[in-house]
């Protein structure tokens, strides 16, 4: 493996509802396999609550976010930290004019949720019109709204 050097904002973009989530690495090797995402998001109201198939770690740069991980809610700030588990209800919120995060995530699953969700949900529709797309692309990477 040749060594990974991005800057801030470099690598592969996949603008989502929830923010820009941009590609840093993705590793796969003899051990196991892990991604890196740059997450620059604006201040909206909270995704609903949803479960992942892969841990994630948020690691925040800037401004400050609320996560919410099955039911405890805790406020964030630069350089803070917070480990949702795989198969646990979670979500997030910003809680400034915006933040910046690195995500960490087991597996490489995320990184084609992440492309295939930007690819088919369109950003300049109400969610409430593109929520057949939403529905199928979470589908298709076993990502699931709390309860449902």
């Amino acid at each position: 493996m040749s060594i990974i050097h991005l800057r801030p904002g470099e690598g592969l973009h996949h603008p989502m509802i929830d923010g820009d989530h941009i590609t840093k690495a993705t590793v796969q090797d003899a051990v196991g396999a892990f991604e890196v995402f740059e997450v620059v998001a604006p201040a909206a109201p909270m995704a609903p609550t949803h479960v992942s198939p892969w841990t994630g770690v948020l690691f925040l740069l800037e401004g400050r976010i609320t996560v919410v991980v099955d039911g405890s809610s805790c406020e964030v700030d630069p350089g803070e930290m917070v480990v949702i588990p795989a198969g646990t209800p979670a979500t997030f919120g910003v809680a400034d004019a915006s933040a910046r995060f690195l995500a960490i995530t087991s597996g490489n699953g995320a990184g084609r949720f992440f492309a295939d969700f930007a690819g088919s949900v369109p950003l300049d529709r109400p969610i409430e019109e593109s929520m057949a797309a939403i529905l199928a692309v979470t589908g298709r990477h076993g990502v699931v709204t709390a309860g449902g």
